[in-house]
């Protein structure tokens, strides 16, 4: 089989190389499987400002958010300004299947769509929890950790949908409206994430700072505001190149990630899309969430804070 081809007016070059070392997967593959689940994976990048994890050879994995100075016209793109770099960024914007293949192409394995769309960048979409178990193969954990989540939300009145993260934890999604600010959605985030915690100290933990959680699951309430997510579909640069991959809340104990590759995903989704599926309808954060949100201190600055706190009285 020829190493390259064309598809969608996008020329595809050395698909039979190894797409990393430990993939256990070629280029053909990362290809093949993007293109098989474009249906699904475009509308949940679609409009987003874009970052992807990229692989080339010989050199070590990352992250791209500026598209290159070679990224062909015809990809949409979105000037956005990076507060922390004080420079404009240009974000690409994948929004068919075109586009897809041209990063598929680029090795891109990896894809992390914003929280908002590119033109309403001060409403996200979901609020997300993060849930990082304290090691590998502690998948249990996390999803020990997202029923207390999905408490949490039910007595809020609140409901969302629950992937695999493609690496070893899950991710919680809870789509909501246009009512909240980002600041709004931070704030409920935190206090999500500090209600889980209060039912079941023992397992799950807010704390930023990896030697404060104590062996517990992290409930991380950062991915909010300008952060990204893995998107649901989206393979990982990890061995095997697992999936991130819808999961029925009835269904989490009975998977792990390994379940759901480059190699697994398409086949057992068939034509199916159980993300949308599985996601409820926007709704609208309680205000009472909110408030509760504001009381509790951002994590990143709080674990900033503290650090100096520790490095001073180390010092002393």
């Amino acid at each position: 089989m020829p190493s390259g081809e064309e598809r969608d007016g996008v020329s595809l070059t050395n698909l039979d190389q190894p797409l990393f070392e430990e993939a256990g997967a070629s280029k053909r593959d990362l290809v093949d499987y993007l293109d098989s689940v474009r249906d699904r994976i475009i509308p949940q990048l679609a409009d987003r400002p874009l970052s992807v994890m990229r692989v080339l050879r010989g050199q070590k994995p990352f992250m791209q958010k500026n598209v290159p100075k070679y990224t062909p016209e015809w990809v949409a793109t979105v000037q956005v300004w990076a507060e922390s770099s004080h420079r404009e960024v240009s974000y690409a914007l994948c929004n068919d299947r075109r586009t897809l293949l041209w990063f598929a192409n680029q090795r891109a394995v990896e894809y992390h769509p914003a929280l908002v769309l590119a033109e309403k960048w001060t409403h996200p979409t979901h609020l997300i929890l993060d849930l990082d178990p304290p090691e590998e193969n502690a998948f249990a954990k996390a999803v020990a950790a997202a029923k207390l989540v999905r408490r949490a939300l039910a007595e809020t009145g609140l409901a969302g949908a629950v992937k695999t993260s493609g690496a070893k934890g899950v991710h919680v999604f809870v789509p909501i409206d246009e009512h909240a600010s980002i600041e709004d959605v931070a704030a409920a985030t935190r206090a999500l994430a500090a209600r889980a915690e209060r039912i079941d100290p023992e397992l799950a933990t807010t704390a930023f700072i990896v030697q404060d959680r104590g062996g517990k699951v992290f409930l991380d309430s950062t991915r909010a505001g300008g952060a990204t997510v893995a998107a649901v579909y989206s393979p990982r640069l990890r061995p095997g190149v697992p999936v991130s991959f819808p999961v029925g809340w009835d269904d989490l104990d009975s998977v792990t990630p390994g379940d759901f590759t480059v190699h697994t995903a398409a086949a057992l989704l068939g034509e199916r899309d159980p993300w949308a599926e599985q996601m409820p309808k926007p709704q609208r954060l309680p205000d009472d969430l909110i408030a509760e949100g504001h009381t509790i201190p951002i994590a990143r600055v709080q674990a900033m804070h503290e650090g100096k706190r520790r490095a001073r009285a180390k010092r002393a």
